[in-house]
């Protein structure tokens, strides 16, 4: 099993910059794609960013497309979000977990587990 801790959220006005880590300790973390996640209160849980297992390889939602980055630095058992130009619609608990199988990647939130206990992103306008 794998345990996963966020940190780096806040609040952040408009147009700012935050970078959030998720930091692994536990089972091979190298093995397994790592995804970012968030929820906002009365909204369905989104997927944001999933960094396949040697990080060759990130899917992005549409949404955050062209303004979130996410690396990871296996050495490290370190994971990265860096979130730019933010925006209101971004505020969210986000929530970093690992994929269940190894060397596999998907977006499917049902397809990961060992969640974090998330961070809070809000971005005031």
């Amino acid at each position: 099993q794998v345990q996963l801790v966020e940190s780096g959220g806040g609040l952040v006005q408009a147009g700012g910059s935050l970078r959030l880590t998720c930091a692994a300790s536990g089972r091979t973390f190298s093995s397994y794609s790592i995804g970012w996640f968030r929820q906002a209160p009365g909204k369905e849980r989104e997927t944001v960013a999933v960094v396949i297992w040697n990080g060759a390889y990130t899917y992005y939602a549409e949404s955050v497309k062209g303004r979130f980055t996410s690396s990871r630095d296996n050495a490290k058992n370190t994971v990265y979000l860096q979130m730019n130009s933010l925006k209101p619609e971004d505020t969210a608990l986000y929530y970093c977990a690992a994929q269940k199988t190894p060397y596999r990647i998907t977006m499917d939130s049902d397809d990961f587990d060992s969640w974090g206990q998330g961070t809070q992103v809000t971005v005031s306008s």
